[in-house]
């Protein structure tokens, strides 16, 4: 079964994520690669690079440059990952360096249609 696992970061002021080094998402990157689950990944830009697009009842389009709140936790990236059920999921989201310092992983399960 396929998982979304949505990195939410908490970034210091020099937008490093708190609690990891690149060096640990480097190797965990290559733990779900090894483990044969990786569907997909990101990583998302700096948050100032982020535009937000409403639409309002009219269909009338506002477009707003860089974020939208202030927080310290930040929309680092993704992973879709292939595995058997929910149990294994949230064992790959406990070793993502995302979940520490602060930071959190949704796990949600990806909807098949088929």
């Amino acid at each position: 079964m396929k998982y979304l696992l949505l990195i939410n970061a908490s970034a210091t002021p020099s937008g490093e994520v708190e609690g990891c080094t690149p060096a640990d998402w480097m190797a965990y990157d290559q733990e779900v690669r090894d483990a044969g689950i990786m569907v997909a990944g990101e990583s998302l830009a700096d948050l100032v690079t982020a535009t937000v697009v409403k639409v309002d009842e009219g269909g009338h389009r506002t477009v707003t440059d860089g974020p939208f709140a202030e927080t310290r936790e930040v929309l680092g990236g993704f992973y879709v990952i292939d595995v058997p059920d929910l149990d294994a999921a949230l064992d790959w989201a406990a070793r993502c360096p995302g979940s520490r310092g602060g930071g959190n992983i949704v796990v949600r399960p990806v909807a098949d249609f088929d």
